[in-house]
């Protein structure tokens, strides 16, 4: 599974701690994670909570990731952003019992974790803890287990109210301000991460779009 991390301006200083505990589960358990940013406060690109939306949006519908691990000061933030964009299911996760049932019972492609919120001591461990209970295993089998089948049938009625509801996500991204979708694409390592794995053309055509309009405006 190809696992995106996305940090937020606010939580920038923390990015180095989080990326550590997310790649020290999940590449022993065969996933790939893609930092896709910030990496430090000073970064030259900066993320709020409602372009972290957007990329979990474009990453997510585009085929560049599977799963998207993002947050912000409280996690609400992020979360509220992330849900606002087509197909994408997040979850807020603040310790291991949210993220064991978060992936059992809802099996989302998307946490926003509060990485201000409650970040005190020993809080990698905390991290790498949710991270394990999240992705070890196979997700969606439910919780309880004779819930099972009703769970998974109000997964798939969720998925069909959102796809009612929501706009597909090229159609988002041409609506949305341009300007601040820019803004989103334009992390340092952003285009070489998401050309090499993202799979929907129009998504991708519309992007580097983007990403060459604003090198033009730059040059």
């Amino acid at each position: 599974m190809k696992i995106a991390l996305i940090i937020e301006n606010s939580q920038a200083a923390k990015s180095e701690i989080v990326h550590a505990a997310l790649t020290v589960v999940a590449e022993p358990l065969g996933h790939q994670v893609f930092h896709y940013g910030m990496y430090a406060p000073e970064d030259k690109a900066s993320l709020t909570y409602v372009m972290n939306g957007l990329l979990a949006g474009i990453l997510l519908n585009s085929g560049a990731a599977d799963f998207v691990v993002t947050g912000c000061g409280t996690g609400m933030g992020s979360m509220l952003a992330c849900n606002a964009m087509p197909g994408v299911f997040c979850g807020l996760v603040v310790d291991p019992t949210d993220a064991f049932l978060f992936g059992q019972i809802n099996d989302g492609n998307a946490i926003s974790m509060p990485y201000a919120k409650g970040f005190g001591w020993a809080a990698e461990l905390n991290l790498q803890d949710c991270y394990r209970k999240l992705f070890e295993g196979e997700r969606g089998l439910g919780y309880p287990k004779e819930r099972a089948e009703i769970m998974a049938k109000n997964r798939g009625i969720l998925k069909t109210l959102k796809a009612a509801t929501c706009q597909d996500m090229l159609s988002a991204l041409k609506a949305v301000d341009q300007d601040l979708l820019k803004a989103a694409v334009a992390g340092e390592k952003f285009q070489d991460l998401f050309f090499a794995n993202a799979t929907d053309e129009g998504i991708r055509d519309h992007i580097k779009s983007l990403v060459d309009d604003r090198a033009m405006a730059e040059a």
